[in-house]
This record gives C-alpha cells, sequence and structure tokens, in this order.
C-alpha cells in the first residue's frame, strides 16, 4: 500500500507543476487599489480587464455608503445561525421578493455562494433514479454537483442541438426504466467562450420531451436583456426556464447568489438544499447592500448601456485588427492565439510589464494544447481610452508571437522545466 500523498508529492498537476515559475504573477496575481478600471499590479498602474464587476458597481460611492452604514448597524455576524434556524429576516425575504420580481419568476432564494449553491441545488433536484443532461462546457460548480449525482447523466457537445437532441432521447430511454425524470443544464453565458447558451432552442424541445430546464445565468444577470433580466430575457423565453440562478458575484458586485422558480419548488428547495439548511445564513451587510444594487440595476439603466458601449468598442476593434474572439454574444471577450504554455507567459509578462494591460490568461487544461485564451471582462467603468491602448497592445504582442519572439524568451523556462 502507498502513501495517500506520494501522488501528491510525485505530480503536482498540468497547472501545478508550473507553480514555481507562475504563482504570484501568472496565477494568484495581487491586483492591488480600489476595484476600478485601472488598478495597481506589482507597483504598476495596469488597465484591468479581469474583473467581473460588469456594470462598475463595486466601488460606487453610494454602494460603498450603503455597505458600509449596514456593517456598522449590523456588524459582520448577524444574524447567527442558518435561516432555518435563527438566521432569517425580513429583509432577506424582502430582497429574495424583489429579486423573483426582477427575473419574473413567482419566488426566490437566497444563496451564501453561487458555487457552493449550485451544487447543493443539483443535488436536491435530482433523485438517483433521475437523469442529468448537461453541456460538456458546463462551469465547474456544475460539473461538481453533477458530480454527486448517484444516477445516470449525459453530456452533450457544447450548444450542439443535434447532440442535445440526441442525449435528450438517451435520458428518455434511462428515465422510462428508472421511473425518474430529467433535469437539462445549461448557462445562459458560459464564462470562457462569451457564447450564450442556446436557450430557445432548447426549451422548444419541450414539446417533444420531458425534461426539466436549469439555467445558471451568472454571466448574463444584469448584462442581457431589455431590463438586465437575464439572457432567458434576452431570447424570450424566461417563462420557460424552470430553475432560474444567478450570482452577485458578477453585476451585483459582491457576494452571495439566488435561485427562482414557481413557488412550490422554492418551497421544496428551502427545505432541501442542504449547504443552506447546515450552514450559516447570509450576512445582513451583504443582504442590504444586494437590495441596493438590485435597486441601481432596475433604475439606472445607463449603467448596462455604458458597458455595452465598451464592450461594442472593444470587440468590435479586435475584429477590425483581425484577432479571433469566437462566436461571443455576451460581454465576455475572448481572444485565441497559438502557442504554448511557456509562450503564454511570456506573452502575458509583456502585456503587463511593457504595456500596462492586466487580463485573465487561460491554457491547457482548461483550452486545447497549443492555443491561448486571453479573456477580457469589459466594464461600465472603462473608458475608449482604455480600449484604444489595449487594442495596440494586443497588436504588438501578437507580432512578437508570429515572428517567434516569446518562443525564443520562453525557451530558457522550457529548459529549466526539462520539457
Amino acid at each position: 500500500m502507498r502513501d495517500l500523498f506520494d501522488k501528491i508529492y510525485k505530480d503536482k498537476g498540468p497547472l501545478g507543476k508550473w507553480a514555481d515559475q507562475a504563482e504570484g504573477y501568472f496565477v494568484f496575481p495581487k491586483l492591488e487599489g480600489p476595484i476600478s478600471n485601472r488598478m495597481k499590479f506589482q507597483g504598476r498602474e495596469v488597465i484591468t480587464w479581469s474583473i467581473n464587476d460588469y456594470l462598475g458597481l463595486a466601488n460606487m460611492d453610494e454602494v460603498r455608503k450603503v455597505d458600509a452604514e449596514a456593517a456598522a448597524s449590523y456588524g459582520s455576524a448577524y444574524p447567527m445561525g442558518a435561516r432555518m434556524m435563527s438566521g432569517h429576516t425580513d429583509l432577506h425575504e424582502q430582497l429574495q421578493n424583489e429579486l423573483a420580481a426582477f427575473v419574473d419568476k413567482e419566488a426566490a432564494y437566497l444563496l451564501n455562494f453561487g458555487y457552493q449553491g449550485m451544487v447543493s441545488t443539483i443535488d436536491a433536484l435530482v433523485s438517483k433514479d433521475d437523469v442529468i443532461v448537461y453541456d460538456v462546457d458546463a462551469h465547474a460548480c456544475i460539473i461538481d454537483g453533477v458530480r454527486l449525482h448517484q444516477g445516470k447523466r449525459f453530456t452533450y457537445k457544447h450548444n450542439d442541438l443535434e447532440s442535445i437532441e440526441k442525449n435528450l432521447m438517451r435520458a428518455t430511454k434511462m428515465a422510462e426504466k428508472t421511473g425518474g425524470g430529467i433535469l437539462l443544464i445549461s448557462e445562459g453565458v458560459f464564462g470562457m467562450r462569451g457564447e450564450q447558451g442556446r436557450l430557445k432552442e432548447i426549451a422548444a424541445l419541450k414539446e417533444k420531451y420531458n425534461f426539466r430546464l436549469f439555467v445558471d445565468d451568472a454571466h448574463g444577470f444584469g448584462t442581457l436583456g431589455k431590463t438586465g433580466a437575464g439572457a432567458g430575457e434576452e431570447q424570450g423565453v424566461q417563462d420557460q426556464i424552470d430553475v432560474y440562478f444567478a450570482t452577485f458575484a458578477k453585476s451585483m458586485a459582491s457576494t452571495g447568489a439566488f435561485i427562482a422558480a414557481d413557488q412550490e419548488i422554492i418551497d421544496y428547495l428551502k427545505y432541501n438544499l442542504r449547504s443552506q439548511m447546515f450552514a450559516k445564513s447570509l450576512q445582513m451587510q451583504l443582504v442590504v447592500g444586494a437590495l441596493k444594487r438590485l435597486d441601481m440595476i432596475r433604475t439606472m439603466p445607463e449603467l448596462r448601456e455604458k458597458l455595452w458601449e465598451n464592450v461594442r468598442a472593444l470587440q468590435n476593434g479586435l475584429k477590425d485588427r483581425g484577432f479571433d474572439i469566437g462566436t461571443t454574444q455576451s460581454c465576455v471577450t475572448p481572444v485565441y492565439l497559438k502557442g504554448s504554455i511557456p509562450e503564454a507567459m511570456a506573452l502575458v509578462k509583456d502585456l503587463r510589464e511593457n504595456h500596462g494591460v492586466f487580463c485573465s490568461i487561460v491554457v491547457y487544461p482548461v483550452i486545447p494544447k497549443g492555443l491561448i485564451l486571453l479573456r477580457l471582462i469589459p466594464t461600465a467603468t472603462h473608458t475608449l481610452q482604455d480600449v484604444e491602448e489595449t487594442l495596440e497592445a494586443f497588436s504588438s504582442i501578437r507580432e512578437r508571437l508570429e515572428n517567434g519572439t516569446y518562443k525564443r524568451m520562453s525557451a530558457a523556462l522550457i529548459e529549466a522545466m526539462g520539457e
């Protein structure tokens, strides 16, 4: 028998093996200063494209004032205990009611964290006889929720209607054998590619197949739709989404999340969501802050308009310069380049050190080998000058990638790693 930790000592994993070179710079970086379009990284000012503060609420004076007043009034502990025992308040109920109304559902329920809440909601919705069908590119929180499922699950090719229907047919046959039901899970917006889930087409399949639709709209809530109610509103099928999920960590610039559905579904979930039944209630300062943020999303459409002005300027500018940004249909702006992990490190260092541009870098195993994905998140706080400087920087780094500069710069790193 081997020591449990042997695998840890011998294999750090596909990302972990780069830790000595990457940690503190490429991964676990430290951005400093007020959350904004420009922050400090290792003492230098950089244009920040890695902050999910879509509407620019995080550092607004009126938002910070409400947060500070709530903290002064309630402290950081109140209420103590889980909602079912001692952590329930009128303000929790008010926020739930306002969220439900905003996304056009009968009821809503607060979650302490998006990731934890998603995992627990999937667990509560299905039993061992039920079948889950989900997108292969689903977020990690969905994948981890599905892993808890003791029954059958099928993945379909990303946003592929033929694959979706094929797997619904498989799921139907399985459910008929087990006597269970079918839960189909999609994202409203896929956070890496920026593509919207094909919710309208999936909803239309309800005419042929008996399933319930669960949508994770973390990146759509607050950014898409006429009122900002998300991808379902954008595609005109909000009423066909059986369980709607969104997080406060994106447009709301806070902590927490919620689910929304018919009243009877929410009544069931609030008594069966283990992550909420056995965890401390969402603290009051976050609840009060979320009420303020939601009100601003409802009453200040100019924030969303400014966001989309910046999105269009950035995405159109990249396309005009010949960059591959995939088929994004949202604010998420991916830029696909070809290169190795060491080349990606050299490229990003150049981008940050010499051009003052900070964006997220994604490499294998999150995306296929040989690809580099630079993901940019435009916000309402960005300026057109930020966009122009970034476009100039990207043109420069592409030229250096294509002429082999980064390959030569990374040779020493490859040799040091013994690759």
